[in-house]
């Protein structure tokens, strides 16, 4: 690293391809909105001359964020894919969303990644690292992802690299700081007449050369000899770190013993735990200046790519096996092996059709073969199981919003696959003769509930379908049409992602929907037992309608439902009359009996009452029953019940107290709180669902990002009684 010379393949015009997985990287960009991920793809692209200039490929297009919605948003909202070439290697940057709400395309990522890069602005000071950026980072920690680091933003006034290596070191370097260290050091320019200095290059601290970029083309050189006493310290503690990390056991007393350690085994080892993800190196990278090819950093930041990072051969894909839960062996990366790829990302273009984004851990995906598609185990959230056979269609590769065609996709590869129709985010291409089922990835749960109706008749007959069509392209969200407050329901992680699924909703898909306010499932039960007398007598000529009943309604605990109790005596109801009482009590407990809302826990005893030989009937006797249930709630109190969620909040230890009064104001009950791992702390509470519907994004706000939460169903609870007061006079009201 910072011993090579870069090549330019020219690999503008053409789809970029692999023949052995050997010849592949694959490396996900991960940092927080506006750390500079984009602007970074489009600096590597123009160093190895995938584009003509920065950000433009032969047509003129844009490299990244042409989607619309990304205009408009100013900030990235899905997962692209960027294939360059350097030096014979084919690197598959994928470049993930930094902002929470696209969490799920981040997943996507780091499940078709070997590696990952984390970026972070220089501009920022400790603010360049947010709690979710270190949550990432200990994910791929927990599965020995190898991970770099890049500091952007040099060029900005208040831009400090020293200082934010130190606050990666802080952040990153858990108990060992050691393993994240930097490879080079900024070569700074003249001062400026407003006191700023300008990076104009990088001195390599293994090899002691000058790399300047001033001319925009790098230029290597020797230090001068005033600048070999200003790297020796961090040489120095660069070279013990990876010494402290080689295999080879003698390496540290040589080293110790004044022993000069030759500069090409210090390389190999940095490269071996890089790949390994026991090191963590630190570079610089700055964009090019106009009408120059090589951005500052970026011939090195390529070198450790093709250099450090490791193949697909290194890396263990995905657990698998048959659809039907039978053991299956391990997966190799062979491109002559079992079929077994997977879909990453499901988008719909408007000429093409659907696109499935594919990273194949195993075998060799063709054009027009027939594969095995199997589902994901998300009908939860509106998503189909599949197992059925589909015709692959072209396979290309994304520049821009091109596709460049393909004739092979092998393992280790990442590629776009054309018009599968059933095949969604999560799922499995196998081969139809050995159909196998990857293990799913880690989707984060959509927690904020959007509820919608179609602005038109028109958007009506057009909102089914667009919506099936919206949730196969994200798993991150969940459609659910509700049985009870009978509301379509879009559950979301954030107010940007349900802005960018309506927003969808209108341009691709041409479906208009108005955004109304989420109920959540109340109840009405009886505050104390309660008698009533259903009367339903009419003679208008010919068969007449009579039915009388008398019933005592008297509360249940919780959870008990409706219980209806027949305790006529003497035939004063005919017994095939007493079904139809039944029958019609429990109709209008469905419709409630006061604010409109569905009666629950009450046992309904059907006392006595009078039948008509002629006109006494099926018809007249469910009405009856319905008037003695009204009128039974007329002579006592209704008490409303609210739907309460069992919560588990996992927060970092300085945000307890804040989420803790948080949820006392929501009148939540906090049940117990536990350690979980260092640092962070898992909050038990019982909160009413009406008072949880933001909760996702209050829980961010409070949090700085860092929280996570689950909920789940507990119980029906009553609620105070100036609430349901409230809630009784916006009912009357029509509210």
């Amino acid at each position: 690293m910072g011993e090579k010379t870069g090549t330019y393949p020219g690999a503008a015009g053409r789809a970029v391809s692999a023949d052995r997985p050997g010849q592949v990287r694959n490396v996900v960009l991960v940092g927080h909105s506006g750390s500079g991920k984009t602007t970074l793809v489009e600096a590597l692209a123009l160093a190895t001359g995938a584009v003509n200039r920065a950000g433009r490929v032969e047509d003129g297009g844009a490299l990244s964020d042409y989607d619309e919605i990304e205009h408009r948003q100013q900030r990235s909202v899905q997962l692209s894919l960027v294939p360059v070439e350097w030096a014979g290697i084919k690197i598959n940057l994928l470049d993930a969303p930094g902002y929470a709400d696209f969490v799920g395309e981040l997943r996507a990522g780091l499940r078709a990644a070997d590696a990952a890069l984390f970026v972070v602005s220089a501009a920022e000071g400790t603010e360049g690292i947010t709690g979710a950026t270190r949550m990432v980072w200990e994910e791929c920690a927990a599965v020995g992802m190898p991970r770099a680091i890049v500091i952007t933003h040099l060029e900005a006034a208040r831009a400090d690299f020293e200082a934010m290596t130190e606050t990666c070191r802080t952040a990153f370097g858990d108990d060992s700081p050691d393993r994240v260290l930097p490879l080079y050091l900024p070569l700074h320019g003249p001062e400026g007449p407003d006191g700023h200095r300008t990076v104009a290059g990088l001195t390599g601290l293994l090899s002691r050369s000058v790399f300047d970029y001033s001319s925009g083309e790098r230029a290597e050189a020797a230090p001068g000899a005033d600048q070999l006493p200003l790297i020796d310290d961090a040489r120095n503690r660069l070279i013990e770190g990876i010494i402290a990390e080689s295999e080879d056991e003698t390496l540290m007393d040589r080293y110790l013993s004044g022993e000069e350690i030759d500069v090409k085994t210090l390389i190999e080892d940095l490269e071996r735990a890089v790949a390994r993800g026991t090191f963590h190196p630190v570079l610089a990278a700055a964009p090019a200046p106009e009408g120059a090819r090589q951005g500052l950093g970026t011939v090195e930041l390529l070198e450790l790519i093709t250099g450090g990072f490791p193949t697909p051969l290194e890396r263990t894909a995905p657990a698998v096996t048959t659809p039907d839960g039978r053991p299956h062996a391990p997966l190799a990366c062979d491109p002559a092996g079992p079929l077994a790829a997977e879909v990453i990302k499901t988008s719909s273009d408007p000429y093409v059709g659907r696109i499935s984004l594919v990273r194949v851990f195993s075998g060799t995906l063709r054009p027009d073969e027939t594969v095995h598609v199997s589902g994901h185990g998300l009908e939860d959230r509106g998503h189909e199981d599949h197992d059925v056979d589909e015709r692959v269609g072209a396979l290309s590769s994304p520049f821009g919003k091109h596709q460049r065609q393909l004739g092979q996709a092998i393992a280790g590869d990442i590629a776009c696959v054309a018009k599968l129709g059933h095949a969604e985010t999560g799922d499995t291409l196998s081969a139809r003769n050995d159909p196998l089922l990857m293990e799913p990835w880690q989707m984060p749960d959509p927690l904020l509930p959007v509820a919608i109706q179609a602005h038109s008749k028109a958007d009506e007959d057009k909102l089914s379908q667009g919506l099936a069509r919206l949730v196969a392209e994200d798993p991150t969200m969940r459609l659910e049409q509700n049985q009870h407050t009978h509301q379509v329901v879009l559950w979301c992680l954030g107010e940007a992602h349900r802005d960018v699924a309506l927003e969808r909703l209108r341009t691709r898909y041409g479906v208009r929907v108005d955004t109304v306010p989420h109920k959540v499932s109340l109840r009405e039960t009886f505050g104390s037992k309660a008698t009533g007398r259903g009367r339903h007598v009419k003679q208008s000529g010919g068969h007449g309608q009579y039915a009388i009943c008398e019933i005592e309604v008297e509360p249940l605990p919780g959870g008990s439902g409706i219980e209806f109790v027949d305790k006529v005596v003497g035939g004063a109801v005919p017994r095939q009359f007493i079904p139809s009482v039944e029958k019609g009590v429990r109709a209008q407990a469905a419709r409630g009996v006061a604010a409109g809302y569905p009666l629950v826990d009450v046992r309904i005893t059907l006392l006595d009452g009078k039948a008509h030989s002629v006109d006494s009937s099926d018809a007249a006797f469910q009405t009856a029953g319905a008037l003695a249930l009204r009128e039974a709630a007329a002579d006592t109190r209704i008490h409303l019940l609210e739907p309460v969620a069992e919560m588990e909040i996992l927060v970092s230890d300085d945000y307890v107290g804040p989420v803790m009064s948080d949820l006392s104001g929501r009148r939540g009950r906090v049940v117990g709180t536990e350690q979980s791992g260092s640092g962070r702390t898992l909050v038990r509470a019982e909160v009413p669902e009406i008072e949880i519907g933001r909760y996702a994004v209050d829980l961010r706000s409070l949090s700085h990002g860092t929280g996570r939460f689950t909920r789940s169903y507990a119980r029906h609870e009553p609620m105070p009684p100036q609430l349901a007061e409230r809630i009784g006079e916006l009912t009357e009201n029509g509210a």
